[in-house]
């Protein structure tokens, strides 16, 4: 329990930065009049490093720990932190992805190991306990990163961009000299050594629920990510606090449906959720972006935008507690991080994709473009899901584990 808390904490402090920098970003160069495909730009290759580091990273974190790969990804968030810090005639877009190159390398380090901890050290209770605890841990995540976004568009109102990127770096710092000390320095170490090859050689149920999650984010990044901020600003004519705020708020509620999503998805009963399960959700979500696209030009846009994106992220919540468990369900013991590393890899594509679309698409089409480009993607998710296997009911002992 020391160490969970230990990587929870750690976990959480990372998330928080990198939701308000996530905030900053998008605030301060919408800002400068960048139009919505330049800052989409600017995350090109925070999401595109994402994907080679869970590909990479969780064969290094089986071969020199999860320990070593979350310090790491703490020291690199803290010189993208640095770079940012510079002067705002330095603040050019190669430079500025260069930046987020570096933070998505890290995000992706310490969210990997963080993910794979939790099957060592709270997996023995069985399905359902692993299920709690992974819920617990993506839902505060979560909800922290909420935090994060209206940390960002307060810290951008109050302080500046420059003086708000040191301010986070100084907090990592702090952060990572208590890993240093305390973190557990074998964690993860497969007892077999992994080959680099090994990124690769996935079962069958790993591949398709990677597939589908590489669709269920590019679903919400497509129109979350870019288009939304943008909107509200240009649109409907939110401050920066404003939308900091609101989208914060949506992130903290989000997460606490995470939180609680055993509870909701049916933890006691006779088997922990299985493919059937994510098929169900996935199907419920996707008419979410189609209903409120087909009522853009129908009903008040306002209220519309908002209470559909309440329910949006309710049922997007337990779509991605519901895959977060399935993975580490999947998942073997011995060099977990590889399966959740290659699992990872498919969720930063799918940012990634879905980033790029939300500038592009909000560009020449506008908002209701991006809402049909993610019940597209819902659509896809929906069809990989049909294949995800059906467990067996667990054994009486597993559904109450102590």
């Amino acid at each position: 329990m020391r160490q969970y808390a230990l990587v929870t904490g750690n976990y959480w402090t990372f998330t928080l930065t990198d939701g308000a920098l996530r905030m900053l970003v998008v605030l301060y160069f919408h800002q400068l009049g960048y139009a919505p495909l330049a800052i989409a730009l600017l995350f090109l290759f925070y999401e595109f490093f994402g994907v080679v580091t869970n590909l990479v990273g969780g064969w290094l974190g089986a071969r020199i720990g999860l320990n070593r790969t979350m310090n790491i990804g703490l020291a690199l968030q803290v010189m993208a932190l640095g770079m940012l810090a510079a002067p705002a005639e330095w603040l050019n877009v190669p430079y500025v992805m260069a930046a987020q190159a570096l933070s998505g390398i890290a995000k992706d380090l310490n969210k990997m190991s963080a993910k794979s901890s939790v099957k060592l050290l709270a997996g023995s209770g069985g399905e359902s306990w692993l299920y709690r605890w992974v819920a617990l841990l993506t839902g505060s995540k979560n909800a922290l990163k909420g935090v994060g976004f209206f940390v960002g568009g307060a810290l951008l109102a109050s302080v500046g961009f420059q003086n708000s990127m040191l301010a986070m770096a100084a907090v990592l710092v702090l952060i990572l000299g208590g890993s240093l000390l305390w973190l557990q320095r074998d964690l993860g170490i497969a007892t077999k050594k992994a080959k680099f090859r090994d990124i690769f050689s996935k079962s069958r149920a790993i591949n398709q629920l990677s597939a589908a999650r590489l669709f269920l984010f590019g679903a919400r990044d497509i129109w979350f990510v870019v288009a939304l901020p943008v909107f509200m600003s240009e649109a409907l004519g939110w401050s920066h606090l404003q939308v900091g705020s609101f989208m914060a708020c949506w992130v903290i509620g989000y997460g606490l449906v995470q939180s609680i999503a055993p509870a909701l998805t049916g933890k006691r009963a006779a088997h922990p959720p299985d493919g059937g399960s994510a098929l169900r959700w996935a199907l419920a979500l996707m008419l979410v972006p189609t209903a409120i696209a087909l009522g853009l030009d129908r009903v008040p846009t306002e209220p519309l935008l908002v209470g559909g994106l309440l329910l949006f992220g309710v049922v997007f919540a337990l779509n991605s507690a519901l895959h977060s468990y399935l993975i580490l369900s999947y998942a073997s013991a011995d060099g977990v991080s590889l399966d959740v590393g290659f699992y990872y890899m498919a969720n930063a594509a799918g940012r990634l994709l879905g980033t790029l679309l939300s500038g592009w698409l909000y560009q020449q089409w506008g908002l209701a473009a991006c809402l049909w480009g993610s019940a597209l993607m819902l659509l896809l998710t929906v069809g990989i899901s049909t294949a995800l296997p059906r467990l067996k009911p667990l054994p009486q002992a597993e559904k109450s584990p102590h």
